[in-house]
């Protein structure tokens, strides 16, 4: 179900056909964890012929209401507005992904480990994205974030001067990773290509105010430095060259590392959550099909939180192994899985009942599994 705010503004946003098929396509989404159009018509439960709901699928994703700007700006800046305190730093990622003819820019925002979209834009071209696309993307955001103080992090793709300048003019902190082939010129000494360093695993160096090469010339960041140890089997390719404002190599590394929940949020949205590289559409459809997804990711989210905050997430799943810091699962998986468990209690209602009654000493716990 989706969170009570969600409702209300689809509800002001929609008519009510598109309100009330929203939310049965959400529903589909999170038991299904499919987005294919066919997959979704075979499934849509509406009394009308198979063709009949692909074709009221198809004109439904077109819909001119259903865009970023009227849609889900809102709820971003109420996700915003109630998770996240204003005297908090906040952690955004830029980052782009590819999969078939598609090529998808995307600015998302790290909520306890995972990454949740901001905006996003489908490039009309394979490969890297360019500065003035980059730059458009980062316009969309910022007047929600200007109550923040904001960290902003980017792979090597992004990490260009002219970027990084850009960002740190609009009073953002960054941390872009270089490529090793980048060159620094510290004060009087010659330009110096970072892989010629010396950097090894278990190093990390730091430089203050080095001029940063670019074709048109030199700008002036800090460089941090680091590779991790080799310990055990656990060992990595290469050291990270970040560029960025922030003061030492240990806060850069700490702020850089939070960009892989980005990639969880990508594995979510494909073969980990919603299979969204199965899907086929052309591309007016596919960026419906996203801001579908953004909506049932965070309700997803949301449920999770709820569920751990209620200390009911053992009905869900196994929290912890013995000997184990972090949990098994995140908010995410503990949302979706949780309504698909609360789904199924309610489709097989009748058997349930027949089977509490056959153990009636354990009446009390089934009790507690109900107030779900």
């Amino acid at each position: 179900m989706l969170p009570l705010f969600y409702q209300t503004h689809l509800r002001s946003t929609l008519n009510a056909n598109q309100y009330i098929l929203l939310n049965i396509l959400v529903e589909l989404l999170q038991g299904e964890k499919q987005v294919r159009i066919e997959r979704l018509a075979a499934n849509l439960p509406l009394p009308i012929l198979f063709e009949s709901r692909r074709r009221q699928l198809q004109r439904f994703l077109i819909s001119p209401k259903l865009t970023i700007s009227s849609v889900w700006l809102a709820l971003i800046n109420y996700l915003l507005t109630n998770y996240f305190s204003t005297n908090k730093q906040l952690t955004v990622v830029v980052d782009r992904t590819q999969w078939r003819e598609l090529n998808l820019l995307m600015v998302s925002i790290i909520w306890q480990q995972r990454a949740i979209p901001l905006h996003w834009q489908f490039l009309p071209h394979k490969g890297k994205s360019s500065f003035t696309q980059q730059q458009a993307l980062f316009n969309s955001v910022l007047p929600l974030l200007k109550d923040y103080k904001v960290t902003i992090l980017g792979d090597r793709e992004f990490c260009s001067v002219e970027l990084g300048q850009w960002l740190e003019n609009q009073g953002m902190t960054i941390c872009l990773r270089l490529k090793c082939n980048e060159y620094i010129r510290r004060h009087q000494e010659f330009t110096q290509q970072l892989k010629q360093l010396g950097l090894k695993p278990g190093m990390s160096m730091f430089f203050a105010g080095v001029n940063v090469t670019k074709q048109l010339g030199f700008n002036q960041f800090n460089v941090a430095c680091k590779w991790k140890r080799n310990y055990r089997k656990s060992q990595t390719k290469e050291g990270w060259f970040l560029l960025t404002n922030l003061p030492n190599t240990r806060a850069a590394t700490t702020a850089y590392q939070q960009r892989s929940g980005i990639e969880c949020m990508f594995k979510d949205c494909k073969s980990g959550g919603y299979n969204l590289e199965g899907c086929h559409a052309i591309e007016a459809r596919l960026s419906t099909i996203v801001l579908l997804i953004a909506i049932a990711y965070t309700s997803a989210i949301i449920q999770g939180i709820n569920i751990r905050t209620s200390k009911v997430e053992r009905y869900i799943c196994r929290p912890k192994d013995a000997g184990r810091i972090q949990r098994r699962h995140s908010n995410f998986w503990v949302g979706l899985y949780g309504q698909a468990w609360l789904n199924n209690l309610q489709l097989c209602i009748d058997w349930i009942g027949q089977w509490m009654r056959s153990n009636r000493n354990k009446q009390l716990y089934y009790q507690h599994a109900y107030k779900l």
